[in-house]
């Protein structure tokens, strides 16, 4: 079992509820959300039961038909389990909750008794689907559960999170030996990604072509799940566009270059489906950042990135005529060919939604031009907005995020770029490595 920070999250909910809300862990399939809520049942409670409703007995199911008679409905989960429940001291774990909504709904009397802590686990694929004709309970804190991000990822490989945080808050360069040896241990996470079981491989294994074979079964499982919920495909295209249309550098998702139809009002809502799947994630451009993030955001313009870097770098090179060691050899390298600034604008995407903020960016007209400024993302700390450009490489352009300082000067913040580079400054303009990004995030 690997440290994952939602243990943390969880304990929260067992402090603060007390059995009164139960937990629902939702996110994509394979991001370990059964995993973390048996160990967090292992240890936190004396007995638990996990129900797997993708593998379960007719006769378990049946318990469901009637939970008028709640101490009726205990005994027989005992009896089928071979588990004894303690008062308070007991989790039941609903394990793919979104196959039984009868179980869901279910939630809202079992709560209400009291007797025992329940932890539901979800793929957002079809948990949003599979509700029709149930009440859905209200009695649910909901818990989102990401990939690994790089924190957790060096928990796993045995590296150290906090020599990296001291270094954040030191300001200071770390030279050019240390940020080199920094950076490629960066790349290798890139390259494996926060999938669990894609790290599981690699710590076995330390082979990428390995690694790379459990993400393509992933990637497989997530195509026929989205021909589930639609068997013409588009959705599945528009899944399997994102990488491109952000390594051709497009200032927003565009639908037809996708599936390379006209665009339909069933397009639409595919795409909002698929935004709801967790498998990726959408960045919506701020109209007015003097005003509001969330306020000004137009839900018409927006980008996608993926919801892990490791899937990212599969599906890009997914039809490349080089073979995977040399892909993955150049990648860690720093010698592929192409300007790999998309992918660590997508790394930073996940490290700023997981580190529980939307996504926003920005885009302007530049003065007396038809041309475009951008600012790659947008947090904000302390009612100021934190402007967040992302370079693969050179630092000496940064002419967007020097004018947006200008122009917003009353909202606007600390300012960072975030590269290969080791840290410095330029006048105001912070930069730092891309591996520190989650303790920029954590201090603001």
């Amino acid at each position: 079992m690997f440290k994952r920070k939602v243990y943390e999250e969880l304990l929260e909910w067992k402090r603060e509820w007390n059995g009164k809300y139960a937990c629902l862990l939702e996110g994509a399939r394979r991001v370990g959300k059964t995993t973390i809520a048996e160990e967090f049942a292992r240890n936190e409670y004396d007995s638990y039961i996990l129900i797997d409703f993708s593998n379960v007995s007719k006769e378990m199911m049946d318990i469901f038909d009637d939970i008028s008679k709640l101490d009726r409905f205990f005994l027989r989960l005992q009896m089928e389990t071979g588990v004894e429940l303690f008062e308070r001291k007991s989790v039941i774990i609903f394990d793919e909750i979104q196959l039984f909504p009868k179980a869901r709904q279910a939630i809202k009397h079992l709560v209400k008794d009291g007797r025992y802590d329940y932890i539901e686990t979800g793929s957002l694929i079809s948990i949003k689907k599979n509700v029709k004709n149930i009440l859905i309970p209200s009695e649910e804190h909901k818990i989102r559960v990401y990939p690994m991000d790089y924190e957790e990822f060096l928990w796993a490989t045995g590296g150290n999170p906090n020599v990296l945080a001291m270094a954040y808050k030191s300001n200071m360069e770390l030279g050019n030996t240390a940020n080199r040896n920094a950076m490629k241990d960066f790349r290798i996470y890139m390259a494996v990604g926060g999938m669990p079981q894609a790290v599981e491989r690699y710590i076995a294994t330390n082979n990428f072509e390995a690694v790379d074979k459990v993400k393509r079964e992933i990637l497989e499982l997530y195509y026929d799940d989205l021909k589930k919920i639609d068997s013409s495909g588009r959705i599945t295209d528009m899944y399997k566009s994102v990488p491109c249309q952000l390594a051709a550098k497009k200032k927003h998702y565009v639908i037809t270059a996708a599936t390379g139809k006209q665009k339909t009002r069933r397009d639409e809502e595919r795409l909002f489906e698929l935004i709801e799947s967790g498998l990726v994630l959408p960045c919506y451009n701020v109209l007015n950042p003097g005003v509001s993030l969330s306020q000004t955001k137009d839900m018409d313009c927006f980008k996608l990135y993926l919801s892990d870097i490791g899937l990212f770098i599969t599906m890009l090179f997914n039809d490349s005529q080089n073979g995977i060691a040399d892909i993955y050899r150049k990648l860690l390298s720093d010698t592929l060919p192409a300007d790999l600034g998309y992918l660590y604008e997508n790394v930073v995407a996940q490290a700023i939604k997981a580190s529980g903020r939307d996504l926003y960016y920005h885009i302007w007209k530049k003065e007396g031009s038809s041309h475009l400024h951008e600012i790659d993302f947008l947090v904000t700390s302390n009612n100021k907005v934190i402007p967040i450009e992302v370079k693969s490489s050179s630092v000496k352009n940064h002419k967007s995020i020097d004018c947006f300082g200008k122009k917003y000067s009353n909202y606007v913040g600390e300012r960072f770029l975030l590269s290969q580079k080791d840290v410095g400054q330029m006048g105001t303009l912070k930069l730092k490595p891309i591996y520190m990004t989650i303790f920029l995030l954590k201090n603001l």
